[in-house]
């Protein structure tokens, strides 16, 4: 709204006015005001919860210090996509259409999450909202991102111009600086299910390929497999972000550090000399969510001021849901989906865990009769408990691992 504002007094030279027109001073803006609702609200709002008796529910799972937080108050969800939502909407563009999409993402899962959350703590059933209406609710998000990238003539990327050769075609140009004359290459702007590949020299991947061999029917057929990508992706992040919240400040700082790193790749993805210099795809437009994930970034360091072991508030499905599905959704935007087994290893490596531990479980008890296990418990960070590792020690290694893996991430951009 702000940037509106500017658009209308912009012709009465207003002192500090202009800085408003720039991504980097709006990122700024909306990560400042996102701490400030997460810090100066976060408190009123656990105060508020502890009045209503919102807490959490806790089963006694052998763990140490577990039971210590019973009656914690949970649905701290609502502060986080507040913090997200207000600076999105006061900063960003509003007709762009990857930040109306990603608004569209947070509501959309926190409302899933809400009604789970809902669901444990007034109607008191232990089970929440049924599994089949969450994974409903993630498959609706994802058609609903897929056919925005279809069907939107605002999303498109930017590639060469090639030739019948398969040449890029080039024209001679002057810089209009030096006088100087040079060859520069022909580009265009269209559709596409590109997305990029790490650790190759062209450093793309095309949804294309893998249905190449449907001659007239890979044109339409490209998409449907894309559609079905996104779907996996952001139900798998978005589960995988929920079983991540476990111990107090996991899930959060987590998910901050992988905000971060998307916003540094969106930055340069939207930033047309950035893009070239490191011969990466350029997505028009693309940098305006630079201001959503600032705000995003503001909202999950916030709010760890109160979530930090020993938790005063936990997020609850309102909020967890919506990490991970924000992380994916916002990763799918920038073409950089492919880099999430790396970027959320944490996620993946959660998810894996309860998958092998309960497959495995249920193997051994056909054959042998017993069920037997492959951790001590699941998810993961669970099994460290049960080893004797204190929860603050296991929650800052586990950070230490996501930078690790965040700035594996970053680097890339060059290594092919």
């Amino acid at each position: 709204m702000i940037y509106y504002l500017y658009e209308l007094l912009k012709d009465y030279n207003i002192p500090g006015m202009g800085m408003v027109q720039y991504i980097s001073f709006r990122s700024g803006a909306a990560v400042i005001l996102s701490l400030f609702i997460t810090m100066a609200f976060g408190k009123k709002l656990i105060l508020y919860l502890q009045r209503k008796q919102i807490g959490e529910e806790i089963r006694d799972l052998g763990l140490e210090g577990q039971l210590q937080k019973k009656g914690t108050p949970t649905m701290g969800g609502i502060i986080i996509l507040a913090s997200i939502i207000i600076p999105t909407l006061l900063f960003a563009q509003l007709h762009n259409i990857y930040i109306l999409l990603m608004l569209i993402t947070t509501t959309w899962l926190g409302m899933i999450g809400f009604a789970d959350d809902y669901i444990k703590v007034f109607m008191k059933n232990k089970k929440g909202l049924a599994g089949k209406f969450k994974i409903l609710g993630q498959v609706v998000l994802g058609l609903m991102v897929a056919a925005t990238l279809l069907l939107s003539d605002e999303v498109v990327v930017r590639e060469p111009l090639v030739s019948a050769k398969g040449e890029s075609v080039e024209v001679m140009v002057e810089d209009q600086a030096t006088g100087e004359r040079k060859l520069q290459e022909v580009t265009r702007e269209v559709k596409s299910t590109k997305t990029t590949l790490p650790f190759i020299k062209n450093n793309e991947f095309d949804y294309a390929w893998l249905v190449g061999f449907a001659g007239k029917q890979a044109s339409w057929l490209r998409w449907l497999v894309y559609a079905l990508a996104i779907i996996l992706i952001i139900t798998a992040v978005s589960n995988a972000a929920n079983l991540t919240d476990g111990l107090d400040g996991l899930a959060t700082g987590t998910s901050a550090i992988s905000g971060a790193t998307l916003g540094i790749l969106a930055y340069v993805s939207g930033n047309v000399i950035y893009a070239n210099y490191l011969n990466i795809m350029y997505i028009p437009n693309i940098g305006e969510l630079t201001v959503f994930i600032a705000a995003f970034i503001g909202a999950t360091v916030g709010f760890l001021w109160y979530n930090s072991y020993p938790a005063q508030v936990f997020m609850g499905d309102t909020g967890s849901l919506a990490l991970g599905g924000i992380l994916a959704v916002f990763s799918v935007i920038i073409r950089k989906e492919i880099l999430i087994p790396l970027l959320c290893g944490i996620f993946l490596v959660e998810n894996l865990s309860v998958m092998m531990q309960v497959g495995w479980f249920k193997y051994t008890k056909r054959k042998y009769g017993e069920g037997r296990r492959i951790f001590l418990m699941s998810p993961i960070h669970h099994h460290f408990q049960k080893k004797g590792i204190p929860e603050a020690k296991i929650v800052t290694r586990f950070w230490i691992v996501g930078i690790i893996l965040a700035v594996f991430t970053i680097v890339t951009l060059k290594i092919r």
